[in-house]
């Protein structure tokens, strides 16, 4: 007599053998595993876009800070001669004429760089901001090509506004001139000495 082997109970719905259990959670274990890189890689992207945007926003600002001070003394009145004279630590022009003063800024209201002040071979009539005067200067910015009359009104390049006048003044204990450049005055602002 021959044994028969017993037959196989038929599996209940819904369930599943143990090779294709165990195959369907390797499975859900990859997608998650695959879920978590993608967005690992999502991320990762995320914050090299950002690094992007924070270096080419931090380019516009200039990184040059002078922490000089303020307020400074540049010398007795009777030691300037006429025209200009520049003072290269503080940045700041001090014009003479006649017995009037008047100092300018020579940062280049574009990204801060110095100015140079170019004297032309020809005066030449300019009319800017309602007033008619003859130049004999002009101010050039090195870095981006920002031109300014000789009263420090903008007139080719990228610089936005003109050149700052600050406020001159005669020291009571020295009788020297002295530039405060934390305030602002007009381009008509002359000191008469």
């Amino acid at each position: 007599m021959k044994r028969q082997k017993p037959a196989k109970e038929p599996q209940a719905q819904g369930s599943l053998p143990e090779q294709t259990r165990g195959a369907s959670e390797s499975l859900s274990a990859g997608t998650s595993r695959r879920s978590l890189l993608a967005r690992f890689g999502l991320g990762a992207t995320l914050l090299a876009l950002a690094g992007q945007a924070y270096a080419f926003l931090r380019s516009l600002v200039p990184n040059v800070l002078y922490e000089q001070p303020q307020k400074f003394k540049v010398g007795t009145p009777s030691q300037f001669g006429e025209g200009a004279k520049f003072f290269e630590q503080q940045r700041v022009f001090v014009f003479r004429e006649r017995d009037t003063f008047f100092a300018i800024s020579a940062v280049c209201t574009h990204l801060g760089c110095t100015v140079k002040m170019e004297r032309l071979n020809q005066a030449k009539r300019v009319k800017t901001q309602g007033r008619d005067f003859e130049e004999q200067v002009e101010f050039h910015c090195p870095c981006h090509g920002s031109k300014y009359y000789g009263d420090g009104t903008n007139y080719f390049g990228p610089a936005p506004k003109p050149l700052a006048y600050f406020k001159l003044e005669v020291a009571p204990d020295d009788g020297q001139l002295m530039v405060d450049m934390t305030a602002r005055v007009s381009q008509d602002f002359r000191l008469t000495v």
